[in-house]
């Protein structure tokens, strides 16, 4: 990326969720390598922190609001498919979407970025970008909730794709009816589009408006979605494996064991303690197994039994580093999300899914049906499952051949291909 005096500057913006943010940060570390190439972290107060510590510029907009986004992404409840708590949910996220637009372009002033790369979750960056003539791209981590004219819709319990008429024709049905949804969603929720820079929830073209027409990273592998006919601007370039430092040290691992982690990422707080305890029933049930559950900083509302009370196969953990210490894994137990599930499947280990809201049974039933992984139902079921995925080798290899998949072409090397090749595409 040689050629021009003037770094071209790149601008990265993401909220400070994990699953969001952790993407976005790895895209970062490996664009700032470039020599020519200025780039920049735009989040929350909440995310310098992390930012900090990858090493890359950052800028922190919406001083003050991170407790408030926090109720808003991470609530107390299941938010489900319930219509009155999504909508409530999208009331609040677009009041702040609001005054981050307004934040970003203030930020911009005379001088914007040559690129501008969001996260899906934040459509007020790409009309920003658009009211000042930069091209933007779309980091989506979840490629199952983009509409698509064939296959099933997301955000429905997990459907797979309808293979009869009666099927294709539920799965249209399907698609008819979140289309409705999103198109009544602001309406219903007070929400003026305009205040965010927008005119319609959908492109002439049927594409949606939130995501960029260039181009849309899909940070899944490809070997796990099912066949849809997407936009064209979707490229699928596999998972952003990138973990910030925890200055944790690695997990003992007692030797001679099988280890299981037990996940349900840094959200879903409700969903602790059930966990928890369905880890503990499990632990009984495999006196061969050792199982070690991390919260992810966030602590369930009973404590765990003390060390004489508790299975003496069954840990309990803060964080764990999925970098350094998920590949010591035999399985995973993860809920869904998209950052455990891609650090997963680089891994090679097979899991057991529980998904507990918003797409995450979407990815289930993709894992389920890629051979990688079984769908927990019952919190009672999660023995009987582990051992199937332990003991039964199809998992294992299926695996990791979806490994050997990511590893031979690393997301970032593609995103930086893709980078270069615009560069170059577009300059005199």
């Amino acid at each position: 990326m040689s050629g021009e005096s003037r770094p071209v500057r790149v601008d990265l913006v993401a909220p400070p969720m994990a699953g969001h943010l952790h993407p976005v940060l790895g895209i970062a570390v490996r664009l700032a390598a470039e020599p020519d190439l200025a780039v920049r972290v735009v989040s929350t107060p909440g995310a310098a922190g992390v930012i900090a510590a990858a090493g890359v510029p950052g800028t922190a907009l919406l001083a003050g609001a991170d407790e408030t986004l926090e109720t808003v992404v991470n609530p107390p409840y299941r938010i489900g498919g319930n219509p009155r708590l999504l909508l409530r949910q999208f009331r609040a996220a677009m009041a702040l979407q609001q005054r981050f637009r307004t934040e970003l372009l203030a930020d911009w002033g005379s001088a914007p970025p040559d690129l501008v790369i969001a996260d899906f979750t934040l459509p007020a960056v790409g009309t920003a970008a658009q009211a000042v003539g930069v091209p933007w791209w779309t980091s989506h981590p979840s490629p199952c909730a983009i509409e698509g004219r064939s296959g099933p819709p997301a955000y429905c319990g997990g459907w797979r794709p309808g293979r009869t008429t009666l099927g294709r024709a539920r799965d249209a049905a399907g698609r008819v009816a979140v289309r409705g949804f999103k198109r009544a969603a602001p309406r219903v929720a007070g929400v003026r589009l305009a205040d965010l820079g927008a005119s319609a929830v959908y492109r002439p073209d049927g594409t949606e408006a939130v995501y960029s027409p260039e181009l849309v990273l899909a940070l899944t592998p490809e070997a796990i979605e099912y066949p849809r006919t997407l936009p064209p601007s979707v490229r699928h370039v596999g998972p952003v494996l990138y973990t910030p430092p925890t200055g944790t040290p690695p997990l003992t691992l007692r030797a001679g064991r099988r280890h299981v982690l037990l996940t349900a990422g840094t959200h879903l707080p409700w969903h602790k303690q059930d966990l928890v305890d369905a880890a503990r029933r499990a632990a009984v049930a495999l006196p061969g197994v050792d199982l070690h559950v991390t919260l992810g900083g966030q602590h369930p509302h009973a404590a765990l039994p003390s060390r004489t009370d508790a299975p003496e196969n069954l840990f309990l953990h803060d964080v764990v580093d999925y970098a350094a210490d998920l590949p010591r894994f035999d399985a995973v137990v993860h809920h869904g999300g998209s950052g455990v599930l891609g650090h997963t499947l680089a891994a090679g280990l097979p899991a057991v899914v529980w998904p507990v809201d918003y797409d995450q049974a979407d990815h289930a039933v993709r894992l389920v049906d890629a051979g990688v992984a079984l769908r927990l139902r019952r919190a009672d079921e999660l023995a009987g499952l582990l051992r199937r995925v332990l003991d039964e080798p199809s998992y294992a290899a299926a695996a990791r051949a979806v490994a050997a998949q990511v590893a031979a072409r690393p997301a970032v090397e593609t995103i930086a291909a893709l980078l270069r090749h615009r560069l170059a595409s577009t300059r005199p």
